[in-house]
């Protein structure tokens, strides 16, 4: 390992990437500490504290949802205190739209300036996004009463500070693209993951600091033993689901050109179990936060209307309320409903077997056993949507993971969160996919990577598996 590590800063074009990856993360967490003018940022870290130990209430929710991909910058309501959640969910919204509009979807299907295009139209999408949630973070402050009387009537303010809420998250998608164009990962998930491993300390610290066995109320054996099994299973099975594959068998046709015969290799194709990697799961965490955040203002809003009187609309509030809640029964079943559903829509939008069956066939390729055309076609998509299915219970089992942990044994929500479910989870993804691109740089020149054997002349490996 310390050998590969050597590798990687010998070559200069991989030094210059890693580094200038380094340096836009560390830019990300200098904002993370600018905080926003206006805001009482020492009662609003007290409710932020109050609510890690609350999963009912609409604050507890955002805060809790948000600090796993923002780093906590809501907890002190900093310039970054948006993250980069308004970005992916116009992302989420504009793939959505490429499956129904038919223009969108047209643009795709032009190659790299299609969708050079529609990641125009996302990022203005974004900033209309950023406003809207910024005035409504903004107006949510004030109405818990965290917000100066200085500020409250002052127009200026209010411009100033939805402003600085946008422009923060419009820097995260430059730093973003910038990782893309001069570094080396995924932009938006290395930030996101910068986000989650800022407050992996704070979840060990909670679990140092609560460690007591025998103590009614605090951190026993039990519960250390579920973070560590949570802990182990979510990396080692997302190490696995990361690189397994299933192959598909393809014969290449031969051709006789004079006495020599051309052809008639075997190979494989393969199929991706997890091929949505984090993206699905991203995507339901972000559509999670509205429903209890909108049944909870129902409820507070259908309470105030009858002056507490119970009647049959007060009590439809409270059990939505109650039971979209996290942990509740009817929250943990639209989490795995929305797994299961991006998952299979991000093989819809990335995953085209007719395509894949057309290039076959005009390569002189077929799965043995199969005509090519319509038939490969509905058997690669068969295949896919088998395996996929694997992949989305994986992906759900994770997402319910810190929910089951926190409500069985009482550990904080945010500990389970970072050490045994979705955070973990997506950094894991992430850096897999890191130490996968610095693979094939280092494989290119010959060194040896991390994610293979000693021998760095024995041909390329895919997911530190050597093709054949």
């Amino acid at each position: 390992m310390w050998q590969s590590l050597v590798n990687v800063f010998r070559v200069p074009e991989l030094r210059t990437k890693i580094l200038f990856t380094l340096g836009m993360i560390i830019v990300f967490r200098i904002g993370h500490w600018i905080p926003l003018p206006g805001v009482n940022q020492e009662e609003l870290a007290k409710q932020a504290m109050q609510a890690k130990e609350q999963s009912g209430n609409a604050f507890a929710t955002i805060a809790n949802a948000v600090a796993m991909f923002s780093g906590g910058s809501l907890s002190h309501s900093t310039i970054f205190g948006l993250g980069i959640m308004p970005y992916i969910t116009a992302g989420i919204v504009f793939q959505l739209l490429a499956t129904v509009l038919p223009a969108l979807k047209k643009l795709q299907e032009e190659g790299p300036t299609g969708r050079q295009k529609i990641m125009e139209y996302t990022r203005y999408a974004t900033l209309g996004l950023c406003i809207v949630q910024g005035f409504g973070w903004l107006a949510y402050l004030r109405g818990l009463g965290l917000v100066w009387p200085f500020a409250l009537s002052n127009p200026v303010w209010w411009v100033m500070a939805v402003g600085c809420l946008t422009a923060g998250t419009m820097f995260l998608v430059w730093v973003g693209e910038q990782i893309d164009k001069h570094g080396i990962g995924n932009g938006a998930s290395m930030i996101i993951m910068a986000g989650i491993l800022a407050g992996m300390p704070s979840a060990i610290t909670w679990i140092v600091n609560n460690f007591e066995p025998g103590t009614v109320g605090k951190l026993g054996y039990m519960g250390l033993f579920g973070i560590m099994a949570g802990f182990v299973f979510v990396v080692g099975g997302s190490v696995l689901m990361t690189v397994a594959q299933r192959r598909i068998p393809v014969q290449q046709a031969k051709h006789t050109r004079g006495r020599k015969v051309f052809g008639g290799q075997r190979s494989y194709l393969p199929l991706r179990i997890n091929h949505g990697g984090v993206m699905p799961i991203i995507f339901a965490s972000s559509l999670m936060i509205f429903p209890s955040v909108i049944f909870a203002q129902i409820r507070a809003i259908a309470q105030s209307w009858t002056g507490g009187a119970d009647t049959w609309y007060t009590a439809l509030a409270r059990f939505m309320d109650a039971n979209f809640a996290p942990g509740a029964f009817l929250y943990i079943l639209a989490y795995i409903v929305l797994v299961y559903f991006f998952s299979y829509f991000w093989i819809t939008v990335q995953f085209n077997p007719e395509e894949m069956s057309k290039q076959m066939k005009e390569s002189g390729s077929f799965i043995p056993g199969l005509r090519p055309g319509p038939r490969t076609a509905e058997y690669l998509e068969t295949v896919m949507n088998r395996v996929t299915f694997v992949g989305a219970g994986f992906l759900s089992l994770v997402a319910i993971l810190p929910v089951i942990i926190n409500q069985a044994l009482g550990i904080d929500y945010m500990v389970t969160q970072f050490l045994g479910g979705t955070g973990l989870l997506i950094v894991v993804n992430v850096t897999m996919d890191f130490l996968q691109r610095v693979e094939a740089n280092l494989m290119m020149r010959n060194y040896a990577g991390f994610l293979g054997g000693d021998d760095a002349t024995a041909g390329p490996r895919l997911g530190g598996l050597r093709t054949q």
